[in-house]
């Protein structure tokens, strides 16, 4: 087999089963750090091997064995105190884990145990991205917008205070679920972002994040079927995925909402999508809890996907919805989006000035400035757009961003 083909395989390798294995052995091992630290020495070893031996039938199961074997290695090197031994010993059985507990999946008992209440919800997010998606800490902070370093320190201060609190590794219940729930969503909304548009990297897309995050979703949906919040979440994500075949062009450049062909979009998911929203708005006339912030976007993203045309879109509902975001969600992001909604009822100079309110806080977001500069575009301000399309091109990390940026900016008049 040549390099570039056992490259790949490893890669994909890497998307695939990351997780799988890290959980697995955080399940066995109850560390963090072990598990962590061994999953990266299979890959490792994965890499010095298959170019010579070959990739195996089953990377996978070849992957889960070698790291087992790394942390058991490591329990055996760091003490030579005969509890430690025998721990080894124990761990390496293969005899299947009983399943107890409201969740079955390693994947999720891992999501639970890294939203452990006495984390700060930054620091959540950011270990489940890394121990659960994979993403290298360069993605992480950019999901953040907030530099390498800092997430870096971040990421290393919540996994020793896992260590030092002695958080343990175990099955959650149902209160801790219901406790953790707002930390595990955020995990799953960030991976699909980094699915639906990478932040780094050549490719526009990595499909194997957006999948799992939809996966994730569902498993919570089906352990947790009465939560608003869940539903929104899966019904956003849903929605959201259904425009994937028409988000890139096939030279490689993104394609804004308006410019989509519709035609494309993915009419099974938008039904499940529709169908999620219609059982949480019966829900609420019911009596039951008002809407939260997933399912105000999830809505928000109805409105887009049921319009036959982006000429024939509710901007004045979307303005409303967005209103609700804002009180649940005050984030300079959302209001930044509500911005540009701002910007299709009123005008542009009026959405330009409600986005320029927003410049201290999303200075170094390439969104903020991607948003000037089509409403400068829009007010014939020329010299300052191509100013605001340089800093957007600039500051994207995703190549297909930086395409449909580029040309934007190109097609202005001097």
């Amino acid at each position: 087999m040549t390099g570039p083909t056992v490259e790949q395989a490893i890669t994909r390798a890497h998307h695939e089963e990351w997780a799988r294995v890290v959980a697995r052995l955080a399940r066995r091992f109850g560390d963090l750090d072990v598990a962590e630290d061994a999953t990266a020495e299979a890959f490792a070893a994965a890499a010095q091997r298959w170019p010579h031996e070959g990739v195996p039938p089953n990377p996978g199961g070849w992957l889960a064995t070698t790291a087992t074997r790394k942390a058991i290695d490591h329990l055996r090197r760091e003490s030579q105190r005969d509890a430690k031994h025998q721990a080894a010993l124990i761990v390496s059985d293969d005899t299947p884990p009983q399943p107890t507990g409201p969740v079955e999946d390693d994947r999720l008992r891992l999501l639970f145990t890294c939203c452990h209440p006495a984390l700060a919800m930054e620091a959540r997010v950011a270990l489940t991205l890394r121990l659960l998606g994979g993403l290298t800490v360069v993605e992480i902070a950019h999901a953040f917008l907030v530099p390498e370093t800092t997430m870096a320190r971040r990421i290393t201060r919540a996994k020793a205070k896992i260590k030092a609190a002695r958080i343990p590794y175990r099955v959650p219940s149902a209160d801790d679920i219901r406790e953790r729930l707002a930390g595990v969503l955020a995990v799953v909304y960030l991976v699909f972002n980094e699915g639906y548009l990478a932040s780094t990297g050549d490719d526009p897309m990595r499909r194997e994040l957006t999948n799992e995050a939809i996966r994730l979703g569902r498993l919570l949906r089906s352990l947790l079927p009465d939560s608003g919040e869940v539903t929104g979440l899966l019904a956003l994500m849903l929605l959201t995925d259904a425009r994937r075949s028409a988000r890139v062009s096939r030279s490689g450049e993104l394609v804004t909402l308006d410019e989509q062909d519709r035609g494309a979009w993915d009419r099974t998911l938008i039904a499940e999508g529709n169908a999620l929203l219609r059982e949480r708005v019966a829900a609420v006339a019911s009596g039951g809890d008002p809407p939260g912030r997933y399912q105000v976007q999830a809505a928000i993203n109805l409105v887009h996907t049921n319009a036959p045309s982006a000429r024939d879109t509710d901007w004045s509902t979307i303005v409303a919805l967005y209103g609700r975001l804002v009180v649940l969600d005050p984030s300079p992001i959302v209001r930044l989006n509500r911005a540009v909604a701002i910007a299709e009822v009123d005008g542009p100079a009026v959405g330009l000035a409600e986005v320029d309110r927003l410049a201290d806080l999303l200075d170094g977001y390439h969104a903020f400035h991607a948003a000037r500069a089509d409403l400068l575009r829009r007010l014939r301000r020329g010299r300052e757009s191509r100013a605001a399309y340089d800093r957007a091109i600039d500051l994207a990390g995703n190549p297909a961003e930086r395409a449909y940026l580029t040309r934007r900016r190109d097609q202005l008049g001097d």
